[in-house]
């Protein structure tokens, strides 16, 4: 059986490699976004392809990495590297991608992440944002499984109204609620185990962080 064209997108934000992210990221393809090269190193990966303007790469890792295949883009573009990574692996055939790297750091670019993620979400594809330590899954309206273990803390942020919320396998489980951009009713609820959820509209964030 054919497996599904699964990329990791190295992104220049924070990085703790756990036992969980090396699990997720097994098998992937890889494609660096300038800076996030540094994390390479720290995974003991090679990427296929680089893409930036390197402006912020440093010549130690352009050195390291001479081999790795470039992509170079002016340094005033109308694309982070990070969408322009993101770009590379959809025409690669990508359908799942996970952006790595791509929480901490600047503010301005991990919220451009974010709604990165929920674009590629409401195009059909499977997408999350990590640093290992964080987890931020797109919310679209439709069903949702994710893998969570016992005391894992997770919160819904919205990024608008979401309608018909229903999460189960949780220590607060809600049916059918509603929730308005800027509500913190969904802070910090806590996983018994994998949850399921399901929403009929509006579309949000899932931070997840395992214990």
């Amino acid at each position: 059986m054919a497996t599904m064209p699964r990329f990791v997108i190295l992104l220049s934000g924070d990085l703790s490699v756990t036992p969980r992210l090396r699990q997720q990221i097994a098998g992937a393809r890889i494609i660096a976004a300038d800076s996030g090269m540094k994390h390479a190193r720290a995974l003991g990966l090679v990427p296929e392809l680089w893409v930036g303007d390197f402006d912020s790469a440093g010549s130690e890792l352009q050195i390291d990495y001479a081999l790795v295949p470039r992509q170079t883009h002016p340094r005033e573009k109308d694309s982070t590297d990070g969408e322009i990574a993101v770009r590379e692996a959809l025409k690669l055939g990508a359908t799942e991608i996970i952006m790595l790297g791509g929480l901490g750091g600047q503010a301005d670019h991990a919220t451009a992440h974010l709604g990165l993620a929920l674009s590629l979400a409401q195009s059909g594809l499977t997408c999350i944002v990590t640093n290992g330590n964080e987890e931020a899954y797109p919310l679209i309206a439709g069903n949702h499984e994710y893998d969570f273990g016992p005391q894992w803390v997770f919160s819904i942020v919205p990024w608008g109204e979401i309608t018909g919320l229903e999460i189960v396998g949780v220590k607060w489980p809600l049916k059918n609620r509603t929730t308005a951009l800027g509500s913190s009713f969904t802070m910090s609820n806590v996983a018994l185990g994998p949850i399921t959820m399901s929403l009929t509209g509006g579309t949000g964030i899932l931070f997840a962080y395992p214990a």
